[in-house]
């Protein structure tokens, strides 16, 4: 069998043409999901307002000018012992509420 020569031919030096500069390659982005997580804070429940503290002697004078204005808006007509039951009920709710 017969080797196959081979020849190898100098290399000539090319004009140099304007080359376009290379291009720059990005840095990888690492991708992420499109949702993003976020951290909910509950809020608290409103609370309502603790009930005040009123001594009886307080109460007694609440109900006292609660009845009166309830009578002077009447003027002075009805049972006064109905207009100081409903004296009492509006204390009672002022002081549920915190509303005094």
């Amino acid at each position: 069998m017969a080797t196959k020569k081979t020849t190898t031919k100098a290399k000539v030096p090319t004009k140099s043409v304007a080359t376009a500069p290379k291009a720059v390659k990005k840095p990888a982005v690492k991708k992420t999901s499109a949702v993003k997580k976020t951290t909910v804070t509950k809020k608290a429940p409103a609370k309502s307002p603790a009930p005040v503290q009123v001594t009886p002697e307080q109460r007694y004078r609440m109900v006292e000018q609660a009845a009166y204005y309830l009578a002077e808006k009447s003027g002075f007509q009805g049972d006064p012992a109905a207009i100081w039951v409903q004296a009492e009920k509006d204390v009672a709710a002022q002081i549920a509420a915190g509303r005094l």
